[in-house]
């Protein structure tokens, strides 16, 4: 099985990597930008971190041999600052996070991120976790999948779907991929079945955001992040919507410029002084070789910001 990590040569040129430095892979998956990573340390050392258990395991094998010091963690990216403690770490020289899915979630452990394989509706990046697909889509009611429908997937068609989902699993609960993707496809007018994207894809997307609280760990990551890393450190964020590109854009932003005053204050009496430097005044995103090569980092946006 191959993964083809997203935005690879310049995430890593991006982390501007020292030999005997300290560098976090928050989103560890098959292992893509680890290896990379640890190419270029010598005395150096790796914190590999990955809320999926299988992830872990299968990306230790393919390490196995590259590296001595590769720690991996089994646990979320947001509580990166505990990671560091549990490993008697103070400060980073570099961080990576890649918010996309890896081929091993998507076409292998079958667990319901793709609307392609017909499986059980589960979701879970982690499963020690309580709350499933399943539990939502059976469930929830109307007016909780249409916000999250809409919110998380930005999906036009948001009421539509949530009723076709009561009136379906009235009849028969949801049990897999294949069920929710014809009762998505149903509730759908014509010309939206036609357009290229897949119907299922947002909504999709938006139930995996909700099982796993993403956008909450992406948050609670980008507070705590900046301040666990060296001076001249950089981090490096990978998104794939809008949502996750937006919550990194702002809080880089926040960081970089400091005061917190209102704009009409002549001066500053917040006191608060800038922590980072943004080093990508635009998000790069993938060119047209890597698209051909790998569909799915077509949406893919990497920010870099440096330690101040």
């Amino acid at each position: 099985m191959m993964h083809t990590p997203v935005l690879l040569d310049r995430s890593i040129e991006g982390l501007d990597i020292k030999p005997d430095g300290i560098y976090v892979d928050g989103t560890l998956g098959y292992g893509g930008h680890s290896s990379e990573i640890v190419k270029r340390l010598t005395t150096g050392r790796l914190i590999a971190i990955d809320r999926d258990a299988g992830a872990l395991e299968q990306a230790s094998k393919r390490l196995a041999g590259l590296s001595n010091n590769i720690t991996f963690v089994h646990g979320n990216f947001g509580d990166i600052d505990s990671h560091l403690d549990d490993n008697d770490i103070d400060f980073a020289d570099g961080m990576l996070f890649d918010f996309g899915l890896s081929s091993l979630q998507l076409d292998v452990f079958k667990r319901g991120f793709s609307y392609s394989n017909d499986e059980p509706l589960d979701m879970r990046m982690d499963m020690r976790d309580g709350l499933k697909a399943y539990e939502i889509v059976n469930n929830w009611p109307a007016d909780r999948l249409r916000s999250i429908f809409y919110k998380y997937g930005e999906e036009r068609y948001s009421g539509l779907i949530a009723k076709a989902i009561l009136k379906k699993r009235a009849e028969a609960p949801i049990l897999t991929t294949f069920e929710l993707n014809e009762t998505i496809f149903s509730a759908m007018p014509a010309a939206a079945r036609r357009e290229p994207q897949h119907p299922s894809k947002r909504c999709f997307q938006a139930l995996r955001i909700a099982v796993n609280d993403e956008l909450g760990a992406i948050s609670k990551m980008l507070a705590k992040a900046p301040d666990r890393l060296k001076a001249g450190g950089r981090i490096c964020v990978i998104s794939f919507h809008s949502l996750e590109d937006r919550l990194c854009k702002t809080a880089f932003n926040e960081r970089a410029r400091g005061c917190t005053c209102p704009k009409n204050f002549p001066v500053c009496v917040c006191g608060v002084s800038p922590t980072l430097k943004i080093i990508t005044k635009k998000p790069i995103t993938p060119d047209e070789i890597e698209i051909n090569d790998n569909p799915r980092a077509r949406s893919g946006k990497l920010r870099i910001a440096e330690r101040l």
